[in-house]
């Protein structure tokens, strides 16, 4: 892996008032030696992504409790393309199903996390996805 270090938006994308876990997550990101910019709360999927462009990060991970997910995680997504951010790293967590993940997954989203992960492997994770993606680019 080269000496970059991994760039990480944490988002709070809708109505949701609790961040007490995306924080949590920020700051264990932090503690592996990753960039963080955390969005704040109420954020539009608009905005995360102008802010994902505009921070040109490696990750965006949404945080979601308030069952919104299979709306905004999409439109997230849906903005990134828009800003030829495609290529960003989605992943997130929160109250999600199973169900729900598995189909947010087949809609772009490398990897979702549900209650009670670790943090540790949340970042081992990225760590890793993104030690294979550095890799695949360092090739061509």
């Amino acid at each position: 892996m080269t000496d970059r270090k991994i760039r990480v938006l944490v988002g709070k994308p809708g109505l949701d008032g609790h961040d007490r876990g995306a924080k949590t997550v920020a700051s264990a990101l932090r503690d592996y030696g990753m960039e963080v910019i955390y969005t704040g709360l109420h954020q539009t999927p608009e905005a995360i992504a102008e802010i994902a462009a505009q921070e040109d990060v490696d990750v965006v991970g949404l945080s979601i409790l308030s069952g919104a997910h299979m709306t905004l995680f999409p439109r997230v997504r849906e903005e990134l393309v828009k800003r030829d951010m495609g290529h960003v790293v989605l992943t997130g967590g929160g109250i999600i199903p199973s169900d729900d993940m598995l189909e947010l997954e087949k809609k772009g989203y490398a990897k979702l996390f549900g209650p009670g992960t670790h943090t540790e492997e949340i970042a081992k994770w990225i760590q890793t996805e993104m030690t294979r993606r550095f890799a695949a680019e360092a090739k061509g």
